[in-house]
């Protein structure tokens, strides 16, 4: 192992990278040394390239463990090693709980793929502590991170989540919120009859995302609903888009839920 941790470290990317890949693909093969010494990146990331190290935690499920939470803590609040991002992401699939009050902090960075990443490791860990800081980033001005906010809302699913996304929703600040529709689709049965209600107000466009939401809830309950949205609702949202047509796809969507998970005694 003495070649491959020196060419970790060689002047010459290339050599960098085959180590690190090389590395990664004995540890998946269950060899000890090398996830340790892919560890030794994580713990003293100031002693390797920052592209190595944000690498290595891309494929952190291969090697790490609990023995790493605090180097991560502590590269998730070194800013000027610039890798806030990575360390985000591999707290949250190692389930590192410890960083939550830092990545509710890292909500508020100025760079949108951080708030991204943050996100989503606080979904990963479903931390209701994060629920109102994750609401706010619901009105973020990048889709991409209001996407990321409202998918870890879904995830921790808490009332209070569930309520700031459905609040999210009824506002529609923001002209495309498919996320939305999608995250409140996946928070629970007690969203459905809200759901199902939508279906029949009065603007078109929260009938054509409530439509699309039922569809992604996967809940057989749904296909009346929806049968009938495309036989007489018509009616188009602002930019053009029919209520009908959002129905339509999202019967195909149910359909194609039930077909991958069918009930148990079908013969589907």
């Amino acid at each position: 192992m003495i070649e491959p941790r020196c060419q970790l470290t060689a002047s010459n990317r290339a050599a960098r990278d085959e180590a690190l890949d090389g590395l990664v693909s004995l540890a998946q093969h269950g060899d000890e040394e090398a996830r340790q010494l892919l560890r030794e990146i994580v713990t003293n990331y100031r002693d390797f390239d920052p592209e190595i190290y944000c690498r290595a935690l891309n494929r952190v499920c291969a090697f790490g463990d609990g023995r790493l939470a605090e180097s991560l803590l502590a590269a998730l609040s070194d800013a000027d090693y610039g890798c806030q991002m990575w360390a985000a992401t591999a707290c949250g699939r190692l389930g590192v709980h410890a960083a939550e009050p830092l990545l509710i902090q890292l909500l508020e960075h100025s760079a949108g793929l951080v708030r991204e990443s943050a996100c989503h490791a606080l979904g990963h860990l479903a931390s209701s502590a994060a629920v109102d800081a994750l609401a706010q980033r619901l009105a973020d001005p990048a889709e991409f991170v209001r996407a990321a906010a409202s998918k870890a809302l879904a995830a921790i699913g808490t009332e209070d989540a569930a309520e700031a996304l459905w609040a999210a929703f009824q506002a529609r600040r923001y002209r495309r919120i498919g996320y939305l529709a999608s995250a409140l689709a996946q928070v629970g049965p007690e969203v459905y009859q809200r759901l199902v209600e939508a279906t029949a107000h009065e603007e078109p466009e929260i009938r054509y995302w409530a439509a699309r939401a039922l569809g992604s809830t996967g809940d057989d309950r749904a296909e009346p609903v929806l049968t009938r949205l495309v036989a007489h609702d018509h009616a188009a949202t602002p930019t053009g888009a029919r209520v009908s047509t959002a129905a339509k796809k999202a019967l195909k969507t149910l359909h194609h839920m039930r077909d991958r998970h069918p009930a148990p005694g079908s013969t589907a």
